[in-house]
């Protein structure tokens, strides 16, 4: 199965003043498709990986008939893959009003401000480039956690509920090496809480 870019279900301005519709339109097109094009590489050389997901191939890695180096892509890119079209989906111009996991979050953070001084607190931490995560364990549990470059929680066998992409690509073009700025900002365009 060759991966490809998924289509984003708003327009790049639309997140607009929060993130700049130059830099989504950089990010989706160059950067993401940049993961996709490595992963479909190694997926072409495998065809015995063709029907896997990516999510399958990610939580599988460890169990695979491959070689060290790719793994890693799978790993790295596929990683990317995964964690951008999740990225994608989890923003957007107008709050989900159902907000299905807010009554949880609330329940084991405290509150729902208390989740976001958490999690903003663990990106802000966060050294070099990565992703923050909230996440569902192998326990059912929500756990906030940053992962290096681009691993998943799929890795851990966790399922991603928010991500939040800290890479400099991901804010360089309006906030330049402003992270906290954009992480402030980025809550406006988290359509779940």
């Amino acid at each position: 199965m060759k991966h490809t870019l998924p289509v984003l279900s708003y327009p790049y301005d639309a997140l607009e003043p929060f993130i700049d519709a130059k830099t989504m339109e950089i990010h989706h097109t160059k950067h993401h498709q940049a993961y996709i094009d490595k992963f479909n590489a190694v997926i072409e050389a495998h065809p015995e990986l063709a029907d896997l997901t990516t999510e399958d191939l990610l939580t599988q890695l460890n169990s695979l008939s491959l070689d060290d180096q790719d793994k890693k892509i799978i790993r790295n890119h596929g990683g990317g893959h995964a964690n951008h079209s999740f990225f994608w989906n989890i923003m957007g111009p107008h709050k989900d009003q159902s907000k299905p996991l807010s009554d949880e979050i609330a329940s084991t953070f405290g509150s729902l401000d208390e989740f976001k001084k958490m999690f903003t607190q663990t990106a802000m931490l966060h050294f070099g480039s990565g992703w923050t995560w909230l996440a569902r364990n192998t326990r059912g549990g929500l756990e906030i956690y940053s992962l290096p470059n681009q691993d998943s929680p799929y890795l851990q066998g966790h399922l991603p509920l928010i991500g939040l992409d800290i890479w400099e690509h991901a804010y360089y073009l309006k906030y330049q090496n402003r992270r906290a700025e954009y992480i402030e900002q980025w809550w406006n365009v988290l359509k779940l809480l």
